[in-house]
Order: structure tokens, then C-alpha cells, then sequence
């Protein structure tokens, strides 16, 4: 006879609207309660729809990619790439937005406990506020991105030295008042002194810490001074809020000699800012991005960005991944994939 959801109250000690909530994860249920019900579902071999129980190895075929923000053309790479390659895998992908939500990270956690997906690539922007350190028992599951963690595999690049080396580039170029454009906002009432990049307490996301302190680096080791006012900050990566954060910095500070910008998308608003201004890439200043998503090449003019590996970048990922459905008690592995900078117009005169 198959499982029901009152079987499983029972042997869990719990009501059946809790078995369900655990399952469908849309209410928040107590860890240590969570923990019962999951134990009751795996000793029972609850599934929780018909099909799923004739499947081979209790599996669904599918997985889920969940990302922060999918209008992102960064995103649409990263969606295609892991459709593209997951199918040659034989899996499916559910592609989900989190929107940087822990309560959606929580919710997709819970369908993969649940064997809705049998495992799930997440992208958290930040892991203090992610459901990964709340959610109980974690499901087959591989982080991708910038967050520093131990708990579950991983693959990466290395956002300080890529943002160093680009720095690097920028200073070879004579540059020295060298404007950065995404890094993580002061909270209102601070005044950032004392906020150190990378640390718990420092705004923003990990990437933007990251970046930043990669961009430090630079200009330490350059005996350049690090100047505040050139870091303009920006609470979400896209590129109409670059253009009116960087429109009204041109409007207040005298002109930097360039800026990079911690997005390929936050360059195309600062380049649209800079027109608007009248002010010619790279006559007047350069401009660097990072990511180099398809668009940067035919951007006016051309521009110099941080590249990687994209397609190696997602095979790790899926590798892990299938590791973590093979084996959820493998030891977590962290991959981290190679950056090199290419040079384009925007930053040559």
C-alpha cells in the first residue's frame, strides 16, 4: 500500500496540515519538526504524486536552477547553458527567480526534500539572509556564484583577484582616480567608516564585497589612495538604475579617469549616462565591465570586461550536482573556475 500524508503524520507525531506545509514548503515549519517529518517521508517512501513512484531510482528526471534575477542577460546565459547541457544529461530543468528571497529559497529547498526535483542549482546573493542556513536538512543541492560557505558543493571564480587584475589593467592604462560602480550601499545613518569589505557586517551582496575588495587591492599595491567618493553604490544590478546613479554623480564630482563596473549591465547604463553627459569612451574616460555577457562586444565602443569559462563554469555545477544525487552524504567540493580579462575599445585610447 502507498504512503498517505496521515501515514506519515502519524509516524512523524505530527498533524497532516504539517506534513503538508513540510512538503509543499510555503509555511515555515520549526527545524526540529521539519527534521521528524522529513524522516517520516524517507522511511515510508512517500512520494507525493502518482507517477513519481513507478519512476527508476525514486527520481523525477528533473532539476531546478533558481537564480536572482533572470532579466538579467548574465541570467539567460547561465539558464541556457544548464537547459542545454542538463539535457544531454537526460535531465529536465525547472527554472525558477528568487528575486534574492530567502522565503523562495526556502520554498524550492522544501520541493527538493520533497522529490518534486531530485536537486537544485541555487545562486544566493548573499549567504547570511539565505535559506540555506535555515532550512534544516539540505537536499541534493550545489551552489553557484560568490557567497564564502563550507556547507554544500560549490563553483565559483575568484571576484578579488578578477577585480584586481582588472583594476590592475585600468592603472596600467595611467588611470588613478579610478571610479567603482555597484559596490555595496551604506545603511542610512552610517557613515561606512569602519565597513570592511567582506566582512558580516559590510552591506550589499557577496559579490559586490568581493569586487571591492579586489579593487582595493589594486590600488594598494599601486600606492594609490583609496578615495570613498569614487565608489558610487547601487542596490540592484541593472542598467537603468546605473544610468541615474552615475547621471547624478557626473552631475555632483569632477569627472574620474574611469570606471568599472562590477556588471557588464551596470556598464551599458554608465555608458548611456556618459553619452547623455557628452562625455566620449575612451577619449575623456574608460570604462570596464565584468562578466563579458554577448552583449559587451558590440556595446559603443567595445568593452573591456572579466571573462570565464561559462560552459566549464555549469558543467561543474551539474557535475556536483550529480554527485550530490548519487551520494547526499559525499563531502562537499568547491570548483573554482579560471577569469582572464579581455581588452576592448573602452579602455584602449
Amino acid at each position: 500500500m502507498r504512503a498517505t500524508v496521515k501515514d506519515v503524520a502519524k509516524l512523524a507525531g505530527v498533524s497532516p496540515k504539517t506534513v503538508s506545509n513540510v512538503i509543499n514548503g510555503v509555511v515555515f515549519v520549526r527545524p526540529e519538526t521539519r527534521a521528524r517529518v522529513e524522516q517520516a517521508l524517507a522511511e515510508l517512501d512517500y512520494v507525493p504524486n502518482m507517477s513519481a513512484r513507478g519512476l527508476r531510482n525514486g527520481r523525477s528526471g528533473m532539476i531546478a536552477l533558481a537564480l536572482p534575477d533572470l532579466l538579467r542577460p548574465y541570467s539567460a546565459e547561465i539558464v541556457h547553458l544548464v537547459v542545454e547541457l542538463a539535457h544531454e544529461r537526460g535531465w529536465g530543468v525547472q527554472i525558477e527567480q528568487t528575486a534574492a528571497e530567502p522565503k523562495r529559497e526556502f520554498e524550492l529547498l522544501s520541493k527538493a526534500r520533497a522529490y518534486l526535483v531530485d536537486g537544485l542549482i541555487l545562486n544566493p546573493v548573499n549567504l547570511d539572509d539565505s535559506a540555506v542556513l535555515s532550512a534544516g536538512p539540505l537536499p541534493p543541492l550545489v551552489l553557484i556564484g560568490d557567497v564564502d560557505q563550507d556547507l554544500v558543493s560549490q563553483v565559483a571564480i575568484d571576484n578579488v583577484a578578477a577585480a584586481r587584475d582588472l583594476t590592475k589593467h585600468l592603472l596600467a592604462q595611467g588611470c588613478r582616480r579610478i571610479a567603482v560602480v555597484g559596490t555595496p550601499e551604506i545603511p542610512r545613518g552610517s557613515s561606512g567608516a569602519g565597513v570592511l569589505a567582506g566582512s558580516a557586517e559590510a552591506p550589499g551582496t557577496a559579490a559586490s564585497r568581493l569586487r571591492t575588495a579586489g579593487y582595493h587591492q589594486a590600488l594598494e599595491e599601486a600606492g594609490v589612495p583609496i578615495d570613498p567618493a569614487l565608489e558610487i553604490g547601487l542596490d540592484r544590478w541593472r542598467p537603468e538604475g546605473a544610468a541615474t546613479v552615475v547621471g547624478k554623480y557626473l552631475a555632483e564630482h569632477e569627472l574620474p579617469d574611469a570606471f568599472f563596473c562590477f556588471t557588464d549591465t551596470i556598464a551599458s547604463g554608465t555608458l548611456s549616462a556618459l553619452w547623455s553627459a557628452g562625455i566620449a569612451v575612451p577619449q575623456q574616460t574608460l570604462v570596464a565591465g565584468f562578466d563579458n555577457i554577448l552583449e559587451s562586444q558590440f556595446m559603443i565602443p567595445p568593452l573591456t570586461t572579466v571573462d570565464f569559462d561559462r560552459r566549464a563554469f555549469v558543467e561543474a555545477a551539474l557535475d556536483l550536482l550529480g554527485e550530490r544525487m548519487s551520494d547526499k552524504n559525499a563531502a562537499p567540493r568547491r570548483v573554482m573556475v579560471p577569469h582572464r580579462i579581455v581588452i576592448r575599445n573602452s579602455t584602449t585610447r
